[in-house]
């Protein structure tokens, strides 16, 4: 088990700032912001009315992708027509899981018809599932009665789904499961792939989050807690982590899948490989349905279980790829985290961004999308930055990268995400060294 190492072999991405790596890359290191004034339904009546929202994204053109990959030689009609009806039964979060997950598999260059689908395995998880199909089906119940509701209606909107889905797109037998841990789940989802990889029970995994809940349910219940920024006229600054001025977080959609496969799995086939997974942490702060714990001790322990996975020590981190979703409370309390974690002074000389100052907070997708920026710092040797930042909290008082990338040697990088629950996630990436 412990001699089993885990390398990142594919990315694929559905973001606010563009939906294949290459483009997504470009905006987040050029400091680009990808939250605007929503589209998806009115915002007059709504106290928030911005949001990082996916642009330009084709569902259609997803489903044909995926339909030859499944039937393949079946002919243009059957891959609109199955295209159609794919639309129809999945929702938007579902929809971005697919795509995510076909580029993933693509850019590993891998030959599904070369490898043991009963050990490849799917896991992506998502903070609240179907939430638009929920409210669609919800309002159709109460203005045209029970007998309209569509049977697709559970299907759709239960939070697994996305992660069925892809194994059925791509015919993969392997260990299937979905995990919901809020802000948390890509991480966790990542991670355990990590450890069944390790375990030995099963070679390759596409692994993440999924999330589309730009609703008027969602903005309504994040608005009602306070948690959003309301920087109407100024959408572009308004996630601003660690910044005196943040006040509230920016709610994001998309997709983050990665393609992790065994190292000798990966060698053999003659994958590139971006990095090695080496270390996961996860805990439990016990304290408040939607605060941290003051002084960050739960999320200081999961950066510690990671490290201790990868034996690597606190100087050893160069990039944190921190949660900083702009709250108040937050951005403190996990910049106490990380000079616990790390220890005051390696936690200085460490480089720290948020790049949910330009996506926007993805909720469950966050740490899938997250890791991709963590593996690409690591081959590019690029940190991105955190923009809007102008004038940095006090209590905040870590190099968070201000505004504009940096060149720098990333050998380790460390991906926070915690989730509303108390539940703390860390992935820890590594310089893959044969």
């Amino acid at each position: 088990m412990n001699d089993r190492r885990v390398v990142v072999t594919g990315l694929g991405v559905v973001t606010p700032l563009g939906n294949d790596i290459k483009t997504f890359w470009g905006n987040i290191t050029n400091g680009h912001s990808g939250v605007r004034r929503y589209q998806a339904f009115g915002s007059d009546i709504y106290a928030c009315k911005i949001a990082g929202e996916v642009k330009d994204f084709d569902p259609i053109a997803v489903f044909k992708k995926s339909s030859k990959v499944r039937y393949p030689s079946l002919g243009d009609d059957f891959y609109n027509s199955r295209a159609i009806k794919e639309i129809r039964r999945t929702d938007r979060f579902t929809q971005f899981a697919v795509s995510a997950s076909y580029d993933a598999l693509e850019d590993s260059g891998l030959d599904l018809n070369l490898v043991d689908r009963e050990r490849f395995g799917v896991i992506i998880g998502s903070g609240i599932g179907g939430l638009q199909s929920m409210e669609n089906e919800t309002r159709r119940l109460y203005e045209r009665g029970p007998s309209r509701v569509s049977p697709f209606t559970i299907a759709t909107m239960i939070s697994n789904i996305a992660s069925g889905i892809v194994s059925m797109e791509f015919a993969l037998n392997g260990p299937n499961i979905s995990i919901v841990t809020a802000c948390a789940t890509a991480n966790h989802s990542i991670g355990e792939a990590w450890r069944i990889i390790k375990f030995g029970d099963a070679d390759i995994f596409l692994a993440g989050g999924a999330e589309a809940t730009i609703t008027p349910l969602g903005i309504s219940g994040f608005s009602a807690m306070k948690a959003l920024s309301l920087r109407n006229d100024e959408p572009e600054r308004a996630s601003r982590p660690f910044d005196r001025d943040r006040n509230g977080f920016v709610m994001g959609e998309g997709a983050g899948v990665l393609l992790i496969e065994e190292l000798e799995h990966a060698k053999r086939r003659g994958a590139r490989i971006y990095c090695e997974l080496s270390g996961y942490g996860l805990t439990s702060d016990a304290y408040h349905m939607t605060q941290p714990l003051p002084e960050g001790e739960g999320a200081a322990r999961c950066m510690q279980m990671a490290m201790k996975h990868a034996k690597i020590n606190p100087e050893d981190i160069d990039y944190i790829n921190a949660h900083g979703t702009s709250t108040p409370i937050g951005d403190i309390c996990e910049t106490k985290a990380i000079k616990r974690a790390l220890g005051e002074n390696a936690a200085k000389k460490t480089l720290v961004s948020s790049t949910k100052s330009m996506t926007g907070h993805l909720l469950g997708a966050a740490g899938g999308v997250e890791m991709a920026v963590c593996v690409l710092a690591i081959r590019n040797g690029i940190v991105p930055p955190t923009i809007n930042l102008e004038n940095q909290d006090p209590e905040c008082d870590l190099d968070y990268v201000a505004n504009v990338s940096r060149e720098h040697k990333v050998r380790v990088a460390l991906n926070n995400s915690f989730g509303f629950g108390g539940h703390n996630a860390t992935l820890l990436a590594s310089e893959f060294l044969a």
